[in-house]
């Protein structure tokens, strides 16, 4: 059997801002196990994964009926990219003979993006059958004015020579990955490891639902705003 869509949740151990932070308490549940549930919950997601080189963390996505797999350390450290965390990942899957179409990375600090966000972003991946998807936050335009300075520490155009003499309402859209959604199609991201692909469409959310958890801070901020939706 083939599945369409397998998850993966990026969850090491170390953090720098807040400690702990994959498993910090949000609204008295691990941070992680919203993210799982979201997976979990999404009628297009076969089989839901952690990546993690932490026991506890790898025991709380099991008790969160997550599949668990064991990260080598190398893969966890401040300098590993995520494009060498998903190839280890695809390759453990791999020697489990699970086969699927599609990669979604959902991060564990994304708590707020629920199934309903991915069911959204998984139908139009699939309806414009792209190579992969973004989930993204629309930004003022205006960043496309920026300079930049060169090697001989003169302005030069950040994006293009004309750029920054154009009427803001005649710049192009921008915007800007959230961190919340990332899907792929499996062959494409082997062929060719990124998530911006040839043929990459996006998926527009909320600036709300949007919080990457960083700081105790977002996590106050979070629980204020899920009080407010009760």
């Amino acid at each position: 059997m083939t599945s369409d869509f397998l998850s993966i949740i990026p969850a090491r151990a170390g953090s720098k801002g807040l400690k702990n932070k994959n498993i910090f308490p949000l609204c008295g549940r691990p941070l992680i196990a919203w993210t799982i549930e979201a997976s979990n919950s999404s009628k297009y997601i076969d089989f839901t994964f952690v990546s993690s080189d932490s026991e506890s963390i790898l025991k709380i996505a099991e008790k969160n009926d997550a599949k668990c797999l064991f990260r080598d350390k190398e893969l966890a450290t401040d300098n590993a990219s995520m494009v060498s965390v998903l190839q280890g990942a695809i390759q453990q899957v791999s020697n489990l003979g699970i086969e699927y179409k599609n990669l979604i990375l959902l991060q564990p600090t994304s708590p707020l993006r629920d199934s309903e966000d991915i069911n959204m972003a998984c139908k139009k991946f699939l309806s414009e059958e792209c190579s992969s998807l973004i989930s993204v936050n629309q930004i003022e335009n205006t960043i496309l004015k920026s300079l930049i300075l060169d090697k001989d520490n003169f302005l030069k155009p950040a994006f293009n020579e004309t750029y920054p003499f154009m009427n803001r309402q005649d710049l192009p859209e921008t915007y800007r990955p959230n961190g919340a959604i990332y899907i792929i199609n499996k062959e494409a991201f082997m062929e060719n490891p990124t998530f911006l692909q040839e043929r990459t469409s996006f998926y527009l959310m909320d600036k709300k639902k949007s919080i990457d958890i960083d700081s105790i801070v977002d996590i106050r901020k979070i629980e204020k705003f899920l009080q407010t939706q009760q």
